[in-house]
């Protein structure tokens, strides 16, 4: 039912979008404009947007004279609402984003009205940076963007004008370069320089004074001064079947404040959210009664976590935005993949700094490892152990490996 529902609506943007088309390509030929104004569409959750922040920062660069304008979900705009690169920013609650059921027209009845908002702009250019969002493909054909750009997939592509194929197993932030050089073309403007490196298009989101104040200040609530070296441990992640065992948890915790050689023994901070706290304290109870109780920090927001994981000397989880967050603060990471793929979501950074330990062993009813499925219900997490079932000790020597190579982050 909701797959002809679709086809239906997609027939009728055609339709309704036809016209205005027709319009907009004749203003795509006739306009190249010199301050072009540029819209650009993520609809995900922290760690996609962090992930994009390069594109910001390059599309600056290339096009220094245009007025950008990014449209998020409220659910992430905190992670690119002081970027610098930004004229605008606009909230949409995209469907199929919020982690909560919606109408069955809702959708599209919300389609037509953004659309509808969006068209008085009257943007040059717009880039559907989601590969696969054929929501966000409509919108900016139903808006009558002359310049669209995103990846040939249906079935969006039919709503775009600039649509290079899309790449498989390619990191996200090299994809999302590779659509923003799509979308500079269309404005005739020059490429990106290469090789899409992070040395030359980095991570970006630099915490406050403020939020760095706050989290000095936590830190020294608990007895943690500016001399002493802390270790993040942010365990949770969106979908359950991301997570690690807490027992597994509890050792390498263990294994940091005891056996791992560091010139000064860490203190341990456990971060996550609200609803993670069972786990945390979970972990906690587990690693027994070390010599410095660990501390939990929960609820904070993105850029206070940023302040905290900027101020570690190594931050270790599964794959999350917020282990992406710690990237951008050039903070050491170390995290556990499973279901979802190393070469796509994993970290953009220095490899020197960062350590991937992936499964290996494929789930009985996976067709392979990773699989790219994260949407299984309860009953079915039994059955797909990918990560539970990684070994302590990969992680321990993953540790050792990393600090070895960083002496500078473990240095008071």
């Amino acid at each position: 039912m909701k797959r002809l529902l679709r086809s239906i609506v997609l027939l009728l943007v055609r339709i309704l979008g036809a016209p205005g088309a027709v319009v907009a390509a004749r203003r795509s030929r006739a306009d190249r404009p010199q301050e072009p104004r540029i819209l650009l569409i993520r609809p995900d959750h922290l760690g996609d947007l962090v992930l994009t922040t390069p594109v910001l920062l390059a599309l600056r660069q290339y096009a220094p004279h245009a007025h950008i304008t990014m449209m998020v979900g409220p659910w992430s705009s905190e992670v690119v609402a002081r970027h610098p690169a930004l004229d605008r920013l606009i909230t949409c609650p995209f469907p199929g984003f919020q982690r909560a059921a919606q109408r069955p027209l809702a959708p599209y009845l919300l389609l037509l009205r953004t659309a509808r908002q969006l068209r008085r702009d009257r943007y040059d250019l717009a880039i559907n940076l989601r590969p696969d969002f054929w929501w966000g493909a409509a919108l900016l054909y139903l808006a009558r963007i002359p310049r669209r750009a995103g990846y040939a997939l249906q079935p969006g592509q039919p709503f775009l004008t600039h649509t290079p194929p899309f790449p498989p197993a390619e990191h996200a932030t090299i994809s999302n370069l590779r659509l923003l050089n799509a979308g500079l073309r269309a404005l005739n403007l020059p490429p990106l320089d290469k090789p899409y490196t992070p040395e030359r298009y980095p991570l970006h989101f630099t915490p406050t004074e403020q939020e760095q104040q706050w989290a000095a200040a936590r830190l020294a609530a608990v007895g943690i001064d500016a001399a002493t070296p802390i270790v993040v441990i942010h365990p949770g992640a969106g979908a359950p079947v991301k997570l690690w065992r807490t027992d597994a948890w509890a050792r390498c915790a263990r294994y940091l404040m005891t056996d791992a050689a560091l010139p000064t023994p860490p203190r341990l901070i456990l971060t996550g959210s609200e609803g993670e706290r069972p786990i945390l304290e979970e972990i906690i109870t587990a690693i027994g009664n070390p010599r410095a109780e660990p501390v939990i920090l929960t609820g904070t927001s993105v850029g206070q976590l940023a302040a905290l994981l900027r101020r570690a000397c190594l931050v270790l989880g599964v794959d999350s935005g917020p282990l992406h967050l710690a990237v951008a603060q050039n903070t050491p990471t170390i995290r556990i993949f499973g279901p979802t793929d190393a070469r796509i979501f994993g970290p953009w950074g220095s490899p020197g700094e960062h350590i991937v330990i992936a499964s290996t062993q494929r789930c009985p009813t996976c067709p392979a490892i990773p699989c790219g499925r994260l949407d299984f219900s309860p009953d079915e997490l039994a059955a797909h152990p990918c990560v539970r079932i990684v070994p302590e000790k990969r992680i321990e020597e993953a540790i050792t490996a990393l600090l070895a190579r960083n002496v500078r982050s473990v240095q008071p």
